[in-house]
């Protein structure tokens, strides 16, 4: 059995972005059962649990005797597995994983900049000066993959494992308007979101929070 370390709750602004969401929709476009094992916030700096990730950081991916982290490299561990994730055609295959990259070497460390500095120093005047900078590199990195997804539905003929990173980072600015701007890009973020798959994770993903909030949340 799969075996997938998520949260048992989080603030929520979080909720719905921490990246066990990422591995819960791969293993569910693939059809691949598991289970989650919840953890507190407690958990993340004891020995055990370091042992199996480095920065105490979720999710943690085992299954019979592997462990993994990163959602990157346990989706892309996944789509291994899944044709419904990664074609089995070389060249496609190939183009998958580069697009896995690509959303989190060429986009999602400019999202996550950006997005920090609007929720955890947004009052600090280092970060008032830095977001302008921030958001130009972000919005000519949107730009680019706009003019990408111009005439077409997915990234690659068809939805991939690509599609759920690209759109799981695009997923992380939902506390903006920045995608209204480039209606091609909200139109394809919705089509990934409107995917069963991604409908039943997002649920496996919040039904902990509701049943763990702390009084008065």
């Amino acid at each position: 059995m799969i075996r997938v370390t998520a949260f048992r709750w989080v603030p929520p602004f979080a909720q719905g972005l921490v990246r066990d969401l990422r591995v819960r929709w791969a293993l569910d476009e693939a059809g691949l059962p598991y289970e989650e094992r919840l953890i507190g916030f407690e958990d993340q700096k004891t020995e055990s649990y370091r042992r199996m990730q480095p920065f105490g950081q979720v999710p943690v991916y085992e299954e019979d005797g592997l462990v993994l982290f990163e959602s990157g490299a346990i989706v892309l561990h996944i789509a291994e597995k899944s044709e419904a994730l990664m074609p089995s055609e070389p060249n496609a295959r190939a183009r998958t994983k580069t697009w896995i990259f690509a959303a989190l070497n060429s986009l999602e460390q400019h999202v996550q900049n950006y997005t920090s500095l609007d929720l955890f120093f947004a009052k600090e005047e280092w970060a008032k000066q830095r977001r302008p900078s921030a958001l130009e590199t972000l919005q000519g990195r949107l730009q680019d993959l706009a003019r990408w997804m111009e005439g077409r539905e997915y990234l690659e003929e068809r939805f991939t494992a690509g599609d759920l990173m690209m759109s799981s980072v695009l997923r992380i600015m939902r506390h903006t308007e920045l995608l209204a701007k480039y209606p091609v890009l909200a139109a394809y973020h919705q089509r990934c979101e409107a995917r069963p798959a991604f409908q039943k994770a997002l649920a496996a993903q919040m039904a902990p929070f509701a049943k763990n909030a702390p009084p008065g949340m």
